[in-house]
């Protein structure tokens, strides 16, 4: 598991944040923690994950690149959203890619 270095975290993930990503590393069960990372199939902007499912033998093995974590799906998808401004204001374009490489 691989973490964005300027992590988006939601509001309600803020307070909680060190032990959303301990326990995430740890792979312990985390009811509505929810992960933002790169799509997986290349047509899509981001993918959101419950952290349940990284818990999963497919995804387990897998290396993910978490660019946010929130605290429940709809906090989830206002990070998403704050991802995708901030893509389109730096870069002019919706390719990840670019924002990811501009900010390592």
């Amino acid at each position: 598991m691989q973490w964005y270095s300027h992590l988006y975290v939601g509001d309600k993930a803020k307070k909680d944040r060190y032990r959303i990503i301990q326990g995430i590393r740890y792979g312990r069960l985390q009811p509505e923690v929810y992960v933002i990372t790169p799509p997986g199939n290349g047509k899509n902007i981001l993918d959101i994950y419950p952290s349940a499912m990284l818990l999963l033998p497919p995804c387990r093995d897998e290396d993910f690149l978490v660019i946010g974590i929130a605290v429940t799906y709809w906090e989830a998808l206002e990070v998403a959203r704050r991802i995708v401004d901030d893509l389109y204001q730096r870069t002019g374009e919706f390719s990840l890619d670019s924002l990811i490489g501009d900010m390592e």
